[in-house]
């Protein structure tokens, strides 16, 4: 990658962040807002997809960063899980799918506005020490996401991980698993390359792949090898470089 690219990858970043943190300035509040005077109402949910949608808005027009989904995803409560290699999937969720509860580090609830903001939506809080008591309380919270109609996500590696790298799945996902008694839907995706944990963003295709529901019930072994599979399944040599 010569210097140039890298340069203006640099510019395309930083113009990026001006206008996704320029907007969220006015979104994030929206959405609290909402979130204190249409507690489960139908308002409650616009703000995060309002946000979420102006962060797609900006990645792809100003860092030229593309999606392409293959298969569909399906609608209703599911559990879905998805590999994680970056930010930008992590916000999606909220694009992607219809009055999700998200299940994130309990370290994000802290941010001024946004934590907020983020718990009256509904997400989903969790200590990653992997304690019984974070566990049973993760658990209450998804049982009552889905007796509302809601979908659960989660990232089952349990963090964000490096581009090619395969963590085995936490201990929090086959318990969630078991207790919803609901299909799980693996989703993998490829983001690491373009969305990096470095400041530069660069331009090029975040590649997502939407694995068949697998049934509930199955033998922990078994559900954690097919999902662990099925989210993996980008992770090789074939990958996109981030620059296409």
């Amino acid at each position: 990658m010569g210097a140039l690219s890298t340069m203006a990858a640099l510019v395309r970043t930083i113009l990026f962040q001006i206008a996704f943190l320029g907007g969220s300035l006015v979104l994030v509040p929206f959405a609290l807002l909402l979130g204190l005077i249409a507690p489960g109402g139908a308002l409650l949910f616009l703000g995060p997809k309002l946000w979420a949608g102006w962060f797609r808005l900006t990645s792809r027009a100003i860092t030229g960063i593309r999606i392409e989904m293959e298969g569909t995803i399906p609608a209703g409560p599911q559990l879905f899980a998805l590999k994680h290699e970056s930010a930008l999937e992590a916000i999606l969720t909220l694009w992607w799918f219809e009055k999700p509860a998200v299940v994130m580090k309990q370290e994000l609830r802290r941010i001024p506005v946004w934590g907020l903001a983020s718990a009256r939506h509904g997400s989903i809080f969790v200590d990653r020490s992997g304690s019984a008591g974070m566990l049973r309380e993760m658990m209450r919270q998804a049982k009552a996401a889905v007796a509302a109609g809601r979908p659960v996500v989660i990232f089952p590696e349990g963090t964000r991980v490096a581009v090619g790298d395969t963590p085995p799945l936490a201990a929090g996902f086959a318990g969630l698993y078991k207790i919803l008694g609901l299909s799980v839907v693996p989703i993998a995706l490829d983001s690491g390359s373009v969305w990096p944990k470095s400041f530069i963003k660069y331009p090029g295709t975040v590649h997502m792949k939407v694995a068949a529901p697998i049934p509930p019930g199955l033998p922990r072994a078994e559900v954690e090898a097919r999902v662990h599979a099925a989210i993996n399944a980008l992770q090789s040599d074939t990958r996109q470089s981030g620059w296409l």
